[in-house]
């Protein structure tokens, strides 16, 4: 039936929808809440790109949450199952999420040995020094720009597919409103956005997932007895090893997730990472089981419009099947979706690359004596920017013919070499300057030329976007990238190691004219030990982060570095646990078991997912409110001081104690 390829909804709805003005004036008028009745005020150039380091960890998991949640989780993830059945989920879903829980190691050593940066390539200029910094910056900005064209990719493709909204307008839409409310609050209205986000979309994913159920009976290949209802899918496990090379690199090297750990509180950091991550796992694969399954049950019936590869690579069996299912209020709540997540990742990469630009390009190499007010005035012009990038980085990609998810299994070939480096440099005193630098690039080569040659080789010489975009050809690229990169790096640091004491990154961001203790007083990583409470306290009461010519930074007493170092060994435990379990302990016995759900297997199957998502929900919805209850009530005093007295509800900063 061929109106089944038609847009379901009106062109006017995409605009609407990509412009997202009502949503921006909404987040401006929470931001201007915020100024008003909380002292934490977005004209702070610490507030606008760090949130004044103040976030507790509800509100860092739902925004991890939702900057994790791209257009790809929804889409890609549904495609993946569309092609390889229940597997894709859980690959996608397990090979995406284990990064994130063992990013709270990467977050419990920023706390502990920079806590006062600003970027993640701070820490590599203090340390490495100035080369180091810019190559490593390439494979930064290189990871915001390959994941922002994939926000714009996959929603434009999902909106045009809609609502016929010309691509092109989509591209540039999109983050257009988006960069207002990011201008207007930084961080924290990128958090309370993520928030808001995560709320409806919950919401939205348990009406799905409550509505839909299918089985999908035709024929798979690669997969046993051709069933859509096992793990045993030689492609999807081949797509799982992808996503987890791939995903590392989008995670480790993204300024976003680095952004989060320094606003959040130091003492529950490693609490919002592993909760974020666990929770973030209930979306696509809960999801993408319910709407890629019904995709491929709904094949060949009329109201399902026919996919094409080049539409299942653009990540459209969800769209389609909740257009057949739910008719145009599947595509309409679809639509809304698909705005949440890619409007909530937005936002975070624009203040993550704002970052960037302004505290390691312009604070760095153009103007290393700005003011306060020119940090701030570049942080908003840096939104902006990136704003305008990444619309033209995702009209490049969509005129060239690069789809989100030919791009989602590519991006660990150029990024993947850099993974293992960037954490040694956090982490490990002993890893050696060169030898990371050396894997970074080497690594960077050998995926280019692994994923070309086996490109190359098992397509008669053919190198185009179609034959390089091959499970095998990705396969190769990811692999070669991470492993190269990686052995270098630790081979040359366990051959020529340094000996790192962190004393430079502690004091990033710190005036040394106001610390009174000497290099001999502070603590390096060896040195955790016994004397490691006293040099901690003495570190948190005695050193002060006023500076003539930048914001002014409270010492946080939860900077003990005993505590730190104890929730570094919580999370490496219960990562490393949690990925065993995630990578190996459930998919593979099932793998080589070659089971075959029937019925009742899949009713199970999806009753765990509904089960995670409500306890996702519990932990990324309900407990940021509890936790900010005092918050919450200290705004409504407000507001109803202002209704009854008259502008009596504004917030005063407490006078300081007499003599003080």
């Amino acid at each position: 039936m061929s109106s089944a390829n038609e847009p379901v909804l009106p062109q006017g709805a995409g605009y609407g929808v990509g412009i997202g003005l009502f949503f921006s004036a909404f987040m401006i008028t929470l931001t201007a809440i915020q100024a008003r009745y909380t002292a934490f005020s977005p004209k702070n150039s610490e507030e606008f790109s760090s949130a004044s380091r103040s976030v507790k960890p509800g509100l860092i998991a739902s925004g991890i949450v939702s900057a994790w949640t791209w257009a790809a989780t929804l889409l890609q993830s549904s495609a993946v199952a569309y092609k390889y059945g229940i597997s894709g989920p859980w690959w996608y879903g397990a090979g995406a999420t284990v990064q994130v829980l063992l990013f709270a190691q990467l977050a419990a050593k920023l706390k502990l040995n920079a806590p006062y940066a600003h970027t993640w390539l701070e820490i590599v200029h203090a340390r490495w020094g100035r080369a180091a910094h810019l190559i490593f910056m390439f494979f930064g900005l290189a990871t915001n720009i390959i994941v922002s064209s994939m926000l714009i990719l996959g929603g434009s493709a999902t909106v045009t597919d809609l609502t016929g909204m010309h691509t092109i307008a989509a591209c540039f839409l999109i983050p257009l409103g988006v960069a207002i409310y990011v201008v207007v609050g930084g961080m924290r209205a990128t958090l309370l956005c993520d928030y808001t986000h995560t709320t409806v979309l919950f919401a939205i994913i348990l009406t799905f997932v409550f509505t839909l159920s299918a089985a999908a009976s035709r024929p798979v290949s690669g997969n046993a007895h051709g069933s859509y209802m096992t793990m045993r899918s030689k492609n999807g496990l081949i797509f799982g090893v992808i996503n987890v090379v791939g995903n590392f690199a989008t995670v480790f090297q993204d300024q976003a997730y680095w952004q989060r750990a320094i606003a959040s509180k130091p003492a529950s950091t490693v609490k919002a990472y592993l909760l974020g991550g666990l929770a973030w796992f209930a979306i696509p694969f809960t999801l993408a089981t319910t709407l890629g399954l019904a995709a491929v049950a709904l094949t060949g019936d009329p109201s399902m419009r026919t996919l094409t590869p080049s539409d299942v690579s653009a990540g459209l069996p969800a769209a389609a099947a909740a257009t057949a299912l739910l008719g145009k209020a599947g595509a309409a709540v679809m639509l809304v979706l698909l705005f949440l997540a890619v409007t909530s990742a937005t936002s975070a990469e624009l203040i993550a690359v704002s970052s960037i630009l302004t505290y390691d390009v312009y604070k760095k190499y153009i103007n290393p004596h700005a003011t306060e007010a020119q940090v701030l005035k570049v942080s908003h012009a840096m939104v902006a920017f990136f704003a305008l990038c990444m619309g033209l980085a995702g009209l490049i990609f969509y005129f060239i013919g690069i789809s989100m998810g030919w791009l989602y299994t590519f991006m660990g070939v150029i990024l993947g070499s850099a993974v293992v480096p960037i954490a040694l440099c956090i982490t490990w005193s002993r890893a050696n300057k060169w030898g990371c630098i050396g894997g970074a690039v080497s690594g960077f080569f050998s995926g280019l030329i692994a994923w070309l040659v086996t490109t190359s080789a098992l397509n008669g010489g053919v190198i185009n976007v179609t034959t390089s975009g091959g499970d095998f050809e990705m396969l190769a690229g990811n692999l070669a990238s991470i492993g190269v990169g990686g052995i270098v790096a630790v081979a040359t640091s366990l051959i020529w190691p340094e000996n790192f004491d962190f004393d430079e990154t502690r004091a990033l961001n710190v005036a040394p004219s106001t610390s009174t203790h000497t290099k001999e007083d502070t603590f390096g990583e060896e040195k955790v030990g016994e004397n490691i409470s006293e040099k901690g306290q003495e570190l948190t009461e005695t050193r002060s982060v006023s500076d003539d010519e930048g914001p002014i930074i409270t010492p946080d007493p939860d900077l003990d570095p005993v505590a730190l170092d104890k929730a570094f060994r919580f999370a490496a435990w219960s990562s490393l646990f949690l990925t065993f379990v995630m990578l190996l302990l459930i998919p593979l016995p099932l793998f080589f078991a070659s089971t075959v759900f029937g019925v009742r297997g899949l009713t199970a199957w999806v009753v765990i997912g509904i089960i995670w998502c409500f306890c996702s929900t519990f932990t990324v919805v309900l407990y940021p409110l509890w936790e900010s209850r005092a918050a919450l009530t200290q705004i409504s005093r407000g507001i109803v001081k202002d209704i009854f007295a008259k502008g009596g509800g504004k917030y005063v900063t407490p006078a300081p104690p007499s003599g003080a």
